[in-house]
């Protein structure tokens, strides 16, 4: 298990309700986050305007991988990187539920070789794939 020894930023959240009709905000910072939460209509939603769960891991997992991408690019042009993140959710083989993730990732200025270096050092040092780490299937296609 990872410990924690210094403490840089805390994200705190308030969700107020469930996947299905709730509302999650911000409490740390100046409210940026306002986010209704809906249930998909595949899962058995209403297909209601909202975020859900799933989103928004996608959306952290994938901002916090390109900052580790960053982070590691070491002087290579990184700038222009796009990343989209799949995040399907359903069934586990353990009765449960899962996910996993599916990473596209757009490196422009790096050749082929260098940009599955750079993601392979990136998804050492950060924190989502450091978490997640054996327990869930992680992907990566270089574009």
């Amino acid at each position: 298990m990872l410990k924690l020894v210094e403490k840089m930023y805390t994200a705190v959240t308030h969700l107020n309700g469930n996947r299905n009709g709730g509302t999650v905000k911000n409490k740390d910072t100046g409210g940026q986050l306002d986010l209704t939460i809906a249930k998909p209509k595949e899962m058995g939603g209403k297909g209601d305007p909202g975020t859900n769960p799933e989103q928004l891991f996608a959306a952290g997992y994938s901002a916090c991988f390109g900052g580790a991408m960053a982070a590691i690019a070491k002087g290579r042009n990184v700038s222009d990187m796009e990343i989209t993140a799949h995040v399907p959710f359903g069934k586990a083989d353990d009765g449960g539920f899962a996910i996993s993730v599916t990473f596209e990732i757009k490196l422009p200025h790096l050749d082929r070789e260098t940009a599955e270096q750079v993601i392979q050092e990136a998804h050492q040092i950060c924190p989502y794939s450091r978490a997640t780490r054996g327990n869930i299937e992680v992907n990566f296609v270089v574009l």
